[in-house]
């Protein structure tokens, strides 16, 4: 894609908006989704806004931080320095990037019915995604998968946490609950499981089998995304919850 040209010349195909219409926003890459938001373009070489997307991202990244975790943190003051971020550009960029924390940081309330993952990961994102470092959580349910509460069991370092099997139940038999869910994060946003945490999963089923406390799901959540080990996995098959 060129980015000297304006958006509005631009076959109607490779146009953000009408590719985020066809195709979904996720779709989109990092510097198209920031030109819907910008409209219009300049900067430096007189840029369409998909090419001063990009010269917005590559300015954020110059100190090898990742440009999306940037954004996540970047002040009005920061992008107002940035050539062709004028004041309605870098507000309408920060209103963004707030609406998408209040929605992650959102949750279902007490009581749902945790029936997917994805539904899971709602609850336990304001805890786990995008930490800088790793946590492990449990969700706790009753009988009929209804959430009771949920709880960061440990916090690690940048790289790894610990998380033991009686640490795990102890809360889940203190608040009472016949199910959990548990979770933790990789701050590197690589949401593919390793070797300890398949390990891990595996000695926390065979202790929720000898409880009769099923154990329904293993998520790993990275930079706004997750993975259902049970989904992806057949550790389940190998060690069935009775749930």
């Amino acid at each position: 894609m060129t980015y000297s040209l304006r958006v509005a010349d631009m076959p109607s195909t490779e146009r953000p908006r009408e590719r985020l219409v066809s195709h979904g926003a996720k779709q989109l890459s990092n510097a198209e989704l920031l030109a819907i938001l910008l409209g219009t373009g300049q900067g430096p070489g007189k840029l369409s806004a998909v090419g001063l997307g990009h010269f917005i991202l590559q300015t954020l990244s110059q100190d090898q931080r990742d440009p999306i975790a940037c954004l996540r943190d970047v002040s009005f003051h920061e992008l107002k320095q940035i050539h062709g971020v004028g004041t309605a550009k870098a507000a309408t960029i920060l209103a963004a990037v707030e609406l998408g924390k209040r929605v992650f940081q959102s949750r279902p309330p007490d009581k749902t019915i945790v029936d997917d993952p994805a539904v899971a990961a709602a609850v336990l994102s304001n805890d786990l995604m995008w930490q800088p470092q790793e946590r492990f959580a449990i969700l706790l349910l009753d009988i009929k998968h209804r959430l009771l509460s949920s709880r960061v069991i440990s916090i690690g370092t940048a790289t790894e946490t610990l998380a033991h099997p009686r640490d795990v139940f102890r809360e889940a038999i203190r608040q009472g609950a016949t199910r959990l869910i548990i979770a933790h994060n990789h701050p590197s946003g690589n949401i593919e499981p390793s070797s300890e945490d398949i390990a891990l999963t595996r000695q926390l089923l065979q202790a929720g089998q000898l409880l009769g406390m099923p154990v329904l799901d293993h998520l790993i959540l990275g930079n706004g995304d997750f993975l259902s080990l049970r989904q992806h996995t057949n550790l389940w098959q190998d060690c069935p919850q009775g749930d």
